[in-house]
């Protein structure tokens, strides 16, 4: 088929147009492209390889590990993901000293909420919403039974499988309620909550508040000290680009960190890890939320990520962002409508992440045809999102405008008809 560009189909010289003033145009020579006629709009799954970071692990390999060996520990190793987490911590507005790159973020998720409703002994309900990501909910569920005594997890709903559950979250909030846990950023319709509203009245309810940063950290401005947050979880692998299951991260208030226990005692948080006392006494600080030996390797590949969107700074990306996604919906509007095509996300821009949904009933077979046929990489999420990515550090409008034109010819020409029944372990 027909790879484009299609300079013919409306919306071209727009999307040239808008190109030409795009601040980050240029930041797409910072990662490895090695099919310019692929056009990938999976970041928010994960994120480009950015060639910074092929020589941070030649070094670690070779040098670090290779010559240094265990060396190493003492020569920066020990003191990574304390430093990573500072240079994480403006971008999702934090303050130094507040944030570690730690173990994944399920389990980051589920030591910050037990720490949480412990400290809210008197309250026994966890409250979240059914546009949360999954395994969110399995960890607060997993927590709350953990500890017993009643406790339970309250799950809000959606109005219409798109928007939070911002009124019914609000009515929810009462003197039971011991944490409200929410994604910041749906992982699927890419709505983002507004954070300051619901944690303000968390507070005022008397309950703390533990957001997933995960689709918005290197996309969305957060705030989170500006805005008194409590805790906060988040992977940096999708718009910080630390590869393919780096590890996570956690946010706990500079207030709150000797007030709360680490459920998971690990020798990385004891006061004194060489010591190897039998009793467990906890460090001050971030690093009493951490629990065991970080792999370096994947460690390490994260920090050139990290570094580029904080140098480009958030709110620059979040502007671009918003003129990607905008431009995306204008011409799914425009190009998809009339294939039956629907945008599964929302419409203001204030209340969407760096993702647009694209709901069809075709939407897996169509997935299938643009990987295999149209070299274009979105994901899906069932049971009809063809879920597409806007990393605003390497995706140009052009490349959206090209994009939809080739999702619709997948469909005009029926490429996806031969997907159908078709399955695959990774969606």
């Amino acid at each position: 088929m027909d790879l484009g560009p299609f300079p013919h189909a409306d919306g071209w010289d727009e999307a040239v147009d808008r190109d030409a003033t795009n601040p980050l145009l240029s930041q797409r020579e910072a990662f490895v492209v090695d099919d310019p006629d692929l056009l990938y709009l999976d970041g928010n799954s994960l994120g480009r390889l950015p060639t910074a970071a092929l020589d941070d692990v030649e070094d670690t390999s070779r040098r670090q590990w290779g010559d240094r060996l265990i060396r190493s520990w003492n020569e920066g190793w020990w003191e990574q993901q304390l430093r990573l987490g500072d240079l994480l911590a403006p971008i999702i507005g934090a303050r130094a000293g507040e944030v570690i790159v730690s173990e994944s973020t399920t389990t980051n998720l589920f030591k910050l909420a037990v720490a949480a409703m412990r400290a809210r002994p008197d309250r026994s309900v966890v409250l979240t919403d059914d546009l949360n990501f999954p395994t969110d909910n399995y960890a607060l569920a997993g927590a709350a039974e953990l500890l017993g005594d009643g406790r339970r997890v309250r799950t809000a709903r959606s109005p219409d499988g798109i928007n939070g559950a911002t009124d019914a979250l609000l009515a929810a909030l009462d003197e039971d309620v011991a944490l409200l846990s929410l994604s910041h950023t749906c992982f699927k319709s890419g709505f983002v909550y507004d954070l300051p509203r619901l944690t303000a009245a968390a507070h005022e309810a008397g309950a703390l508040v533990l957001w997933d940063l995960s689709h918005s950290a290197g996309s969305v401005p957060v705030g989170l000290a500006a805005h008194d947050v409590d805790l906060a979880v988040g992977c940096t692998y999708k718009y910080l680009n630390g590869g393919p299951g780096s590890p996570a991260f956690l946010y706990v208030r500079e207030d709150l960190q000797s007030q709360l226990d680490n459920p998971i005692a690990g020798w990385w948080g004891h006061e004194d890890p060489f010591g190897f006392d039998l009793e467990f006494r906890p460090t001050d600080g971030i690093r009493r939320f951490h629990v065991g030996t970080m792999p370096m390797l994947s460690l390490n590949a994260i920090e050139a990520g990290v570094r580029q969107v904080a140098e480009v700074g958030i709110d620059t990306i979040r502007e671009v962002s918003i003129s990607l996604t905008s431009f995306l919906v204008e011409q799914a509007d425009a190009h998809l409508a009339e294939l039956g095509f629907t945008v599964a996300s929302p419409r203001d821009a204030a209340r969407r992440g760096s993702h647009v949904s694209l709901a069809h009933p075709d939407g897996w077979p169509i997935t299938r045809a643009l990987i295999e046929e149209a070299a274009v990489l979105p994901d899906f999420r069932a049971p009809d999102n063809l879920r597409l990515g806007i990393a605003p550090l390497y995706v140009s409008h052009q490349m959206i405008h090209t994009a939809v034109q080739r999702i619709a010819a997948v469909v005009r020409d029926g490429l996806h008809e031969r997907y159908r029944g078709t399955t695959a372990a990774v969606t």
